[in-house]
């Protein structure tokens, strides 16, 4: 949450400003913990206007920010600098605003005697829960660096996997939006000028021609009716995703798409074995680490059947029998696991489930994108082809007889 505040500094000058904090409570300690007076703390509110407000989607900080300041932080806590230098330093060095007044913050909390990891907690927009899980490993340990140097290894495979997964479907969206732009545009200013042609001639057209132009004929008279359906019902659809059962359907319909739902699940079970692996590495407790990897693996369904599993080790139940229990995990995965319990070799094991499901994301987005590609370029021309064929064959042979 944003408040904006008016306080007076260690020199008596007034000081306004915005300051991001969890509560009401936790922004006048943040703002007292830097030395200041507070007068006023009110909550920032009308984000949604469009001027004097800060946009959240500007305001995102980039996985690939978060991977070098992550190795940047690992460097310094080797190096043995203190904690609140550290900060203090990074704030000055980033470039984006909402990271820099992030750290800014945390240099803040850290000076006033906040543990890192807490300080980190306050931004869960930059720093997940996995995040802030790991560093207080690393503190409890003594082992910071070490913490954050797994950190930015993690999120650099996680992004490139991830990144790999996301620009693959970039083409195939475009080519399809393409598609039905150049078809609308067709059946409503191309077609309907070529159809008086034909109408005014008073041959008898083919069957496909007359289906064409009464698609045409219903595009012109109720263009603006389809338009406002299609911006209604897409702002309905977004209001179900939004809801816990709107997600978990929608997860659940890509997951069941052919092809594409497969690559889906080998990218969350890549992340569910790499999060693991990463978090035994820091000698997080099993159970912590499965709550930990269901929140942040992405997945609905796979949250879900994480959720039951913890419980599940909880009871006393073994990992892998808890994971054979949910199809959304595949034989194989299974019995290594197993393995790797009966090995006392559980981390190693995931690691290798992580390599292996990262080259298998790699080959099924190369195979996506062998098999989508021509099928959406051969689909456009065959739907161009069809529209032009349908009306300048009639037209043809109109002008063939005269």
């Amino acid at each position: 949450m944003l408040f904006n505040y008016q306080a007076i500094d260690q020199t008596g000058r007034p000081e306004t400003g915005v300051i991001e904090a969890l509560s009401y409570e936790s922004a006048v300690s943040s703002l007292q913990r830097r030395g200041l007076t507070v007068s006023v703390v009110t909550e920032a509110g009308g984000e949604g206007t469009v001027l004097g407000k800060r946009l959240a989607f500007f305001d995102r900080v980039k996985t690939r920010d978060v991977v070098l300041l992550s190795r940047e932080l690992a460097t310094l806590f080797l190096a043995q600098v203190s904690a609140l230098r550290i900060f203090r330093l990074m704030s000055g060095e980033v470039e984006g605003t909402a990271l820099r007044e992030a750290l800014t913050a945390i240099a803040d909390d850290v000076q006033g005697g906040s543990a890192i990891s807490r300080a980190l907690s306050r931004h869960p927009h930059i720093f997940s829960n996995f995040y802030v899980s790991m560093v207080r490993a690393g503190e409890e340990a003594g082992k910071l660096s070490e913490s954050f140097e797994f950190l930015a290894d993690h999120l650099e495979r996680t992004y490139e996997v991830t990144s790999k997964a996301k620009n693959a479907l970039i083409y195939p969206i475009f080519v399809i939006v393409t598609f039905f732009a150049v078809m609308i545009l067709m059946l409503t200013t191309v077609i309907p000028q070529l159809s008086h042609v034909i109408a005014e001639s008073g041959r008898e057209v083919p069957f496909y021609t007359r289906i064409v132009v009464s698609m045409s004929d219903f595009f012109v008279a109720y263009g603006v009716v389809l338009l406002a359906l299609a911006v209604g019902g897409g702002f309905a659809l977004w209001r179900f995703v939004k809801t816990p059962g709107g997600r978990m359907a929608a997860d659940r319909f890509v997951l069941a798409i052919p092809k594409f739902g497969m690559l889906l699940r080998k990218l969350y079970l890549s992340r569910v074995a790499d999060n693991m692996h990463t978090m035994l590495s820091a000698a997080i407790p099993i159970v912590r680490a499965i709550e930990i990897t269901r929140d942040v693996v992405g997945s609905p369904v796979y949250g879900a059947a994480l959720d039951d599993i913890a419980e599940s080790v909880k009871g006393g139940r073994l990992i892998s029998d808890s994971l054979g229990a949910h199809r959304e995990f595949p034989g194989i995965m299974v019995a290594m696991v197993k393995v790797g319990e009966e090995a006392g070799e559980l981390g190693n094991i995931l690691e290798t489930l992580s390599r292996f499901y990262r080259r298998e994301v790699t080959a099924a987005v190369d195979t996506l994108v062998g098999l989508i590609e021509p099928i959406l370029i051969v689909g456009l021309g065959l739907g161009v082809g069809v529209l032009l064929a349908a009306v300048l064959i009639p037209i043809y042979s109109i002008s063939a007889s005269i």
